[in-house]
Formats: structure tokens, sequence, C-alpha cells
């Protein structure tokens, strides 16, 4: 077997392992999934009326707001998958799981790699059944196929990049708690952004920033590509954003896996 066969075979195994792990312990899966469709439920339901307004057009209140809303949420999706990775990575380490595979004749880069594909298939499990209930309740994109399919792979080169990000994260932390609160940040930003309310109506200096953070050119790419929305060079922001994200978590973590000791 050559060495890229023997990669692949190992990186299969451990993508296993991870996802009989998420289908044994559905807590995880289930806590990324409910978080955002019960944020979604409540800015819609609660606030939208008035958000909505506050949108101005010819049309404001729960429908337009939802519509506005629904990018940020399917963002807000990945970040919590991220968290629930960061936890899941820590877990292996602290439970001396990652030591045990290091004395195995298997490819090192497997291990690491099967926790971020397993990730990125369950964040994309978590985003089909949000934006099935954000279709339920009134969300109705505007545009064709070809733009739904770009807004797939866009979430899901953003998910690969919050996943290495939070692989990273999570082997950094000496605790399941600390790995836990480590990712909360992302939510701050998404808070932070023009994911719940446009960025126009905040003040200069949080403007400056919420328009220069990563993930407002996602958000505003999104909504592009959803609801036919001016995308201007917001596609090419977000993009060199997920592959900087990337590249630098995948660095890493791999840094942290080599000369991460046997005996924690």
């Amino acid at each position: 077997m050559t060495a890229n066969a023997h990669v692949l075979s190992d990186s299969a195994t451990m993508l296993r392992r991870n996802l009989r792990h998420m289908q044994r312990y559905p807590s995880l899966t289930l806590f990324m999934i409910g978080i955002p469709v019960v944020l979604l439920l409540l800015f819609v339901f609660v606030f939208g009326g008035t958000l909505g307004a506050g949108l101005g057009g010819v049309s404001g209140g729960r429908d337009r707001y939802l519509a506005y809303l629904v990018p940020g949420i399917l963002l807000l999706t990945v970040a919590t998958a991220a968290q629930g990775t960061a936890i899941s990575v820590a877990m292996d380490m602290t439970e001396g799981i990652v030591a045990r595979f290091r004395t195995m004749a298997i490819s090192r880069a497997s291990v690491l790699t099967g926790h971020v594909v397993g990730s990125v298939i369950q964040t994309a499990l978590a985003l089909v059944v949000v934006m099935g209930v954000a279709l339920l309740i009134g969300f109705r994109p505007t545009t064709g196929p070809l733009a739904w399919v770009a807004a797939a792979g866009l979430l899901a080169l953003t998910s690969l990049a919050l996943t290495w990000l939070s692989v990273a994260l999570g082997m950094s932390t000496r605790s399941v708690e600390t790995a836990s609160n480590l990712p909360m940040f992302l939510m701050l930003l998404l808070f932070l952004g023009s994911g719940f309310v446009p960025t126009q109506t905040m003040p200069d200096g949080l403007r400056w920033f919420a328009e220069n953070q990563p993930f407002t050119p996602i958000i505003e790419t999104l909504r592009g590509l959803l609801l036919g929305t001016p995308i201007g060079d917001s596609g090419v922001i977000a993009v060199a954003w997920c592959v900087a994200i990337s590249l630098v978590g995948f660095l890493w973590a791999r840094r942290l896996y080599e000369r991460e000791p046997a005996h924690r």
C-alpha cells in the first residue's frame, strides 16, 4: 500500500469513528441544531415585527426580517458546530485517546482529518435542518439553483475553516470546560456584524469593525446568493477570509498535535 493510500485508509477509519461517536452521543448534534433554531424563532416572532419595520422598504415586519436574518442564522449554525468540534477534540485529548493513537501504526494526519471531515458532515446535517425550519416559517429565497449551489459551497468552505480553527482551539486547552468556552468569540463576532442588523445602524467605530471582520462579507455573500442583493467584492473577501482561517487553523492544529506529549 502506498503512503497516500495508507493515509486515506486511516483517515476513513477515523471518520467512521467520529460518525459513530456522533450517532451514539447525539447531544452535541441536538445542541448545534437547537441553538440556531431557538434564536431564529425568537428573533423572528418576538423581535421580528419591530426589527423588520426598521429595515425600511415597502414591506416591513416579520417576513422582511426573516429574509434578512436567515443568512446570519446559517452562519451561526456553523459557529455553533465549531464549538461542538472543540469540545469533541478536547475530550479525546484529555481522555488519553490521542495518546493511545500515537502508539499505533496509523497515519498521524488521519486523527485530525477524521475530526475535521466528520464535523463538516455534522455541520451540513445541522444546516439542512435549520434551513428546513426557516422554509417552514416563511423564508423564500429569490434566486436560482446555481446561486443555491454557490451558497452551499460557501457554507462548506466556512465550515471547513471554522472546523480547523476549532480543532486547534480544542487541542490548546487542558479541559473540556475551557474548550467549550473558547469558541464563544465566534458567536460575538456574529452579533457584531451584519447578521442580525445592518451595520449602517451602528456607531462609527463599531460600524468600521463590523464591516471589516470576517463574518460580515460571508453573510453579505450568502444574502446575495439567496436573495439576490448586491454582493460586490464581498464574495472575494469572504473566500479569502475562509482560506486564511483554514490555513491558520490547520498549521496551528498540526503544530499542537506534533509537539503534544503522549501524557498530559
